[in-house]
């Protein structure tokens, strides 16, 4: 090869290898520059229109992010990061550790023979949490006077260390004892007003009141309270006839939307033997309150047909009755109510005590002086209620003794006997004195009042009838 050929591809070879050099080279596909900002597309393989990619695979997953932020350094004062540490989980601030839950309430029920004492050891408590308790102060001395059926709550730690304690003492006031900061016990009384609502029931007579009642939906309490309030008018045990009916309104009494009790009579219709009685509850802005007709009369006589329950009248009110332990023609000046032994006897109307004490025949005896022209006699009882004396006032329906068999008695019954001006009437059928109609300044506010109850009243007397003849 000539000189000139040799010089020329060395030249040649020269240029090549400067040209390699400093020739621009283009970037790897996976490094080129986007215009939009780094994300995954919300919708995998929907194309976004927003960015000019088409295709959403061309966007960097998030293994091609941590590659690419491994291979670039590190801040200042920071090492490069690899893709092993990013995989761990980013600590965020700091959590504090959940509150241990409160200690819950545990319920205990009294029994019966229980006191304060024993239901905290049942719960797993102390004597020592039994005496400072009850000394916490009033009113937490109530729990000294617990009955079978009341519900405790009690609140403990996981030491067993008494923390709180709940105690229903009504439908609406609830004793709650808490630890103060000082460690004492500091009781309060939370009062909740019951809601007030209405029902009504009605019935007919076939056998006695108290079924009558039951298959209208009373309780024993309400139809209690019926009958006292119609007893001054009808005598249940023995005036009662089949087909007699009954209207009653009343109130329940609910908190928390539960039914706590039922509450009282709001208005009533009797019908005895044909004969209407109607009693509307009427309360006077100073809180009395009594039963009335609509004209306003009291239903309330000054003396109770009857003074005692009982099962049936042994012995009528006979002048000419012959005595059953005797044997000889004596005046029975009274009605026996035969009952059983121990039943309470109340005082038929208001009056003083004039003799207390064993009084021959007739035994244990009370005898009441009611105003100037009226007494009543109650033999035979077995004792006498504590907390009376001669001289001393009673009220009507207020408990003097109990059924007996003391004195000339041929088994357990009360003797009543009824004197009008020192003459013995038929307690029966004698016309009992009524007592003080509704005060005339009350008149115009017991009219409003009592409007509404009349008219329901009025409204169920149909369905009543209705019933009735069916």
């Amino acid at each position: 090869m000539t000189r000139r050929l040799r010089n020329g591809l060395l030249l040649l070879g020269i240029t090549l290898v400067v040209g390699a050099l400093v020739w621009p080279r283009a970037d790897p596909p996976e490094t080129r520059q986007i215009s939009r900002p780094l994300s995954l597309p919300e919708a995998p393989g929907v194309p976004d229109t927003t960015s000019g990619v088409a295709d959403p695979s061309a966007l960097p997953t998030a293994t091609t992010l941590r590659e690419r932020i491994g291979s670039s350094a590190g801040t200042a004062g920071n090492p490069p990061s690899t893709g092993a540490e990013l995989d761990r989980p980013v600590a965020s601030s700091p959590v504090e550790p959940a509150d241990s839950p409160a200690p819950q309430w545990q319920v205990q029920t009294v029994r019966s023979g229980d006191n304060l004492a024993a239901v905290f050891q049942r719960a797993g408590l102390s004597a020592r949490d039994v005496h400072e308790v009850v000394n916490a102060g009033t009113p937490a001395d109530q729990l000294t006077r617990i009955f079978p059926g009341d519900e405790i709550y009690l609140q403990k730690d996981t030491d067993d260390r008494l923390l709180g304690l709940r105690y229903a003492m009504s439908p609406t006031r609830t004793l709650h004892l808490r630890r103060d900061d000082d460690g004492e016990w500091a009781p309060y009384v939370e009062t909740v007003e019951l809601e007030r609502r209405t029902a009504q029931a009605e019935g007919q007579i076939a056998s006695s009141l108290y079924n009558a009642g039951i298959e209208a939906g009373l309780n024993d309490a309400l139809i209690m309270k019926l009958a006292g309030i119609f007893g001054w008018d009808v005598d249940f045990a023995l005036d009662l006839r089949r087909n007699d009916s009954f209207v009653v309104i009343y109130e329940t009494l609910y908190r928390d939307g539960q039914k706590v009790r039922n509450g009282d009579i709001l208005a009533a219709e009797f019908i005895n033997r044909g004969e209407r009685f109607r009693a509307l509850r009427y309360e006077t802005p100073e809180g009395q309150s009594n039963y009335y007709t609509p004209d306003g009369r009291s239903m309330r006589k000054a003396f109770l047909r009857t003074p005692t329950d009982f099962t049936r009248v042994s012995s009528e009110f006979n002048p000419d009755r012959v005595h059953p332990v005797y044997g000889t023609k004596r005046p029975h000046r009274g009605t026996d109510y035969a009952a059983p032994p121990g039943t309470p006897i109340k005082a038929a109307g208001d009056g003083r005590i004039i003799e207390r004490g064993t009084k021959g025949g007739y035994g244990n005896t009370v005898v009441l002086k009611h105003g100037t022209r009226y007494t009543t006699l109650y033999a035979h009882m077995r004792g006498f209620a504590n907390g009376h004396s001669v001289g001393e006032r009673v009220e009507q329906g207020e408990i003097i003794g109990y059924v007996g068999s003391t004195g000339l008695s041929t088994g357990p019954h009360l003797h009543y006997e009824f004197r009008v001006d020192g003459t013995h009437r038929n307690p029966r059928t004698v016309d009992l004195p009524e007592a003080t109609p509704i005060a005339e300044r009350y008149r115009d506010d017991f009219e409003r009042e009592t409007t509404d109850l009349l008219a329901r009243l009025n409204g169920l007397t149909p369905t009543r009838v209705a019933r009735a003849s069916e």
